[in-house]
């Protein structure tokens, strides 16, 4: 009888101390959507990675490889534009900038040097390839006639000089050797780029020097707002010196407006501008390393992953980062709703707005794409048939057909998220 009850009172200490207990089994819901998900991996290939997460209850729905580090692509976005709202807010705005030494007149005329400084808005160019490319950029029109409007100007006598020293003068990527390459980078970086550092607006044909540029289209902006600026005024480019005072702004887009230009469509350029921008605002140089360790430093504190990154777009292939990083991410910044419009939509806008059609996920997931010649990735968020949101990420390398991946993903991987019904 002793025994008995030693025997019963260790099995009631062993269940108030919580001793393991079977596992619930999976649902119905849940099983079918690990078998929607096992077929969509099986036809991806080996080298891939996944993992879904349910926002509203925080289980984990799916797994495969998740911790194993991938080439991002432009998955990598995420990382650079989180940052870029979580340092500067949504409403923050980058500038352009015209100051000047010298004197005004009582006819108007400007005796000294005008100095125009980029800020490294990526928008900034003429206003008709802000309506072809953008519909609501920064133009030279508009910081023209704002200069005319606050100084009177009427005449310049003296010196025109161009300031892109915010930025340093590397026009490419690690990816490219920082050379130029405007396939991939799809612009010539510079803090005074002026519409993308392209002489043509079909992209093919770069300016040889991109601030020079856009000094000389300054010039020419100021004679067409009727200043009178002589044939043989020196136009060049340098650093503005401490002494100039501010004559006009003009002010880019919104963070938040950026960042859906540069996720929506997956624009490189504006990822790699947006960095080094990072880098000269709270890195010391603006610079692309500089840039990218302050998104490295964002990422570890605020979100506690170190992923390998050493660009703003993902075209390095000195790239990592694994789906359970991502969703990382993602999870945390799916409060901020400048971040979640930024994300191209299934089916309507964007990267993905040719695929998900006819699909329940149409309108209910929305994502950012990344894609190298032998990479297809997709990462986001989908609104479950339940009503809940699901984060998830597809990382797929070592790929022949990534056109036919991205199929995969998007038409039956997150169709098959959009249809849980946990």
């Amino acid at each position: 009888m002793r025994r008995l009850v030693l025997t019963c009172g260790a099995l009631i200490s062993l269940l108030a101390a919580g001793a393991p207990v079977a596992a619930a089994q999976p649902t119905g819901a849940e099983q079918a959507l690990t078998a929607a998900l096992n077929h969509g991996m099986q036809q991806i290939g080996g080298q891939s990675s996944a993992y879904v997460v349910d926002l509203n209850t925080g289980q984990t729905l799916y797994s495969d490889a998740a911790g194993v580090g991938r080439l991002p692509a432009s998955v990598e976005k995420i990382y650079t534009t989180s940052t870029l709202l979580l340092r500067m807010g949504p409403n923050a705005t980058l500038t352009t900038s015209v100051l000047g030494v010298g004197t005004i007149d009582s006819s108007g005329v400007w005796h000294g040097t005008l100095y125009l400084k980029g800020g490294g808005d990526p928008t900034f160019g003429a206003s008709s390839f802000d309506q072809a490319a953008y519909g609501t950029g920064t133009t030279m029109q508009r910081l023209v006639s704002d200069l005319v409007h606050a100084t009177g100007i009427k005449g310049v006598r003296g010196a025109i000089v161009g300031d892109e020293s915010y930025f340093d003068s590397l026009r490419g990527t690690p990816a490219s050797g920082y050379q130029p390459d405007l396939p991939d980078v799809e612009g010539l970086l510079s803090a005074l780029a002026y519409d993308r550092g392209f002489e043509n607006f079909a992209g093919t044909v770069p300016q040889s020097r991109p601030a020079l540029v856009a000094t000389q289209q300054f010039a020419a902006a100021l004679r067409q707002a009727g200043v009178k600026v002589p044939a043989k005024t020196p136009v060049y480019t340098g650093r503005t010196p401490a002494g100039a005072r501010q004559l006009a702004v003009v002010q880019s887009p919104s963070i938040a407006k950026l960042i859906q230009l540069t996720n929506t469509p997956s624009d490189n350029y504006f990822a790699e501008m947006l960095l080094k921008g990072l880098g000269a605002r709270f890195g010391g140089a603006g610079t692309t390393a500089a840039g990218a360790a302050v998104v490295r430093a964002e990422l570890a504190s605020k979100f506690g992953i170190d992923p390998r990154l050493d660009d703003g777009s993902g075209l390095s292939r000195l790239d990592s980062t694994s789906p359970i990083q991502v969703v990382t991410v993602l999870r945390q910044m799916q409060s901020d709703p400048a971040f979640v419009d930024s994300l191209a939509v299934g089916g309507e806008t964007g990267t993905l707005q040719d695929e998900m059609r006819g699909t329940i996920a149409r309108g209910n997931c929305r994502g950012k794409t990344g894609t190298l010649h032998d990479v297809a990735n997709l990462a986001g968020y989908c609104q479950a048939r339940d009503g809940h949101t699901l984060v998830f990420a597809f990382l797929a390398n070592g790929l022949s057909y990534p056109d036919y991946v991205h199929s995969v993903e998007a038409n039956e991987m997150a169709v098959a998220l959009a249809r849980y019904d946990g």
